[in-house]
């Protein structure tokens, strides 16, 4: 796995080269918002390792994930799409770095490149078929299913096999409550795909994960392949 953004590497030299220019590279750390709903987007974030979570909050407060990004995407798509606010708020679920750029810079350089802006359209469509498929699999699948999808997803945007997650946490991203995710997770780790201890999953057997999860894991993945060209 590389630590790269994907976005950044599919695009002409010369494109990357200016975009290089105008980014600047920070740390992402553990619930730290990125943005907030309704508010100016004042700054986009290209992820380079780690893992970025768009939910939306109900009126009674609950929570409910849209969708994840990692390094295969950005964060402030709507500045991409000609819009100042979203409704969801992005909040980093998985430590990590990311490079950085202000809103308005990112606007002018697509303007000027259009290799920047097919790439960061192309991306806007993967992360709604993203969207799209995640609804359909919280609908149609098993939890366990979904858990094991869950966990490759964020498995594929980091560099190693363990990372920091806990149960209550994991049950918010998938909609269900903690005891749901207690049962899945325990079915995974029995299994011997996965290893949970001490708020950290480290993933065992990523071709059994890969068995135990539906099909939508590998549907979103052969997406963003289509639209992005194969992940290196």
């Amino acid at each position: 796995m590389s630590s790269q953004n994907r976005l950044i590497t599919a695009l002409p030299p010369d494109e990357a080269e200016a975009l290089g220019a105008a980014l600047e590279p920070v740390e992402l750390t553990f619930k730290q918002v990125l943005l907030e709903p309704e508010q100016p987007i004042r700054h986009a974030h290209f992820p380079m390792l780690g893992v970025v979570s768009l939910v939306n909050e109900g009126e009674s407060g609950d929570v409910v994930e849209v969708a994840t990004v990692g390094r295969e995407g950005f964060i402030g798509l709507a500045v991409a799409l000609g819009a100042e606010t979203m409704p969801s708020r992005a909040f980093v679920q998985i430590p990590g770095q990311a490079m950085r750029i202000e809103a308005s810079a990112l606007v002018g350089l697509m303007e000027a490149w259009p290799g920047l802006r097919r790439v960061l359209m192309r991306y806007a469509m993967a992360l709604l078929n993203q969207v799209a498929q995640n609804a359909s699999c919280n609908r149609l699948h098993e939890v366990q299913e979904r858990c094991a999808r869950w966990l490759l997803q964020t498995h594929d945007r980091i560099d190693g096999d363990s990372f920091p997650l806990t149960h209550e946490f994991l049950g918010q991203m998938l909609g269900v409550h903690r005891p749901t995710v207690t049962i899945a997770a325990g079915m995974l780790q029995r299994a011997g795909f996965i290893r949970y201890a001490r708020g950290v999953i480290t993933i065992l057997d990523r071709a059994g994960l890969e068995g135990a999860s539906c099909s939508c894991y590998r549907f979103i993945a052969r997406e963003y392949n289509r639209l992005l060209g194969t992940a290196g």
